[in-house]
């Protein structure tokens, strides 16, 4: 067998980013052949995967993007196991690539975008199998994607959250500043849904059955509890759908007033919320 130089392992490096240990043992066990050198990297990777599959992703970075005319967006969330790992370089990049891949192919969904081939040849799924193997962490991608007649998008200060938010209705107003207030308040708020039209049928079940018990725990009679539990309903749905919660800039407002106020008849079609280890 040849022997494995500096060189060789230097210009395996250079090509998968692994470590130079990692390389060396790579090139070694493949002796010399580079490709099968490559190989064995990824599947390394995707040992660590493997045996890291139960790990918590409380740490990553959130990266958005939305089209030149505004109608599109896409929200890319790569979650990993520690703070350090999501500011490092390779990971900020492989972040950036994942983005790029969607913006260029218009990944409907995060099957799509894992399978998409980059023009080494490697599928995003493979990068990121790859960048699990060379830094030894669990990494867990959440995709979105959302169009509409202008989608506004927001990411947290801590780079861990994001909103895209679709808007209609819009006329000629400027929709960048109530757009990001819009995306803002959902990444505060939590809403469960735009309106209680769109609330799981689910979730609408499960609130009227905790209103029951507790108006029967507060010693309410039978007759009334529907009354009571409808009643509390509502009130979730006053705080847990978008455009009926009050606007946390201005609780005098809410959400749907502040739109109509903005241009008449703006309202919001859909949006989506992703947030790390929250």
């Amino acid at each position: 067998m040849a022997a494995i130089t500096a060189a060789d392992v230097n210009k395996l490096r250079t090509m998968t980013g692994a470590g130079m240990m990692d390389c060396k043992k790579a090139l070694t066990e493949a002796e010399g052949d580079f490709e099968a050198a490559r190989d064995i990297l990824r599947k390394q990777g995707q040992k660590i995967a493997d045996k890291r599959a139960e790990n918590e992703t409380s740490e990553g970075f959130v990266a958005v993007a939305v089209s030149e005319d505004g109608t599109n967006g896409k929200l890319v969330a790569l979650a990993c196991e520690t703070e350090s790992v999501a500011k490092v370089a390779n990971f900020r990049e492989l972040v950036q690539r994942i983005l790029d891949a969607a913006v260029r192919t218009n990944a409907a969904t995060k099957e799509d975008l894992l399978a998409t081939k980059e023009e080494d040849g490697l599928t995003i799924q493979e990068h990121i199998t790859d960048l699990m193997g060379k830094i030894g962490e669990k990494l867990d991608l959440t995709y979105a994607t959302l169009s509409a007649e202008k989608v506004a998008s927001y990411i947290h200060s801590d780079s861990k959250k994001g909103v895209l938010v679709g808007l209609k209705n819009v006329g000629g107003a400027d929709t960048a500043a109530v757009g990001r207030d819009v995306a803002m308040q959902i990444v505060a708020m939590k809403p469960v849904a735009v309106d209680k039209d769109g609330v799981d049928s689910s979730i609408t079940e499960r609130e009227i059955e905790i209103g029951k018990e507790q108006a029967r725990a507060e010693g309410k009679p039978e007759a009334m509890l529907e009354k009571i539990a409808q009643g509390k309903l509502n009130k979730f749905y006053k705080e847990n759908t978008l455009l009926n919660q009050e606007f946390v800039k201005d609780n005098s407002l809410t959400i749907a007033q502040l739109l109509d106020k903005t241009s008449k008849g703006m309202t919001v079609t859909d949006f989506k919320r992703v947030a790390i280890g929250a």
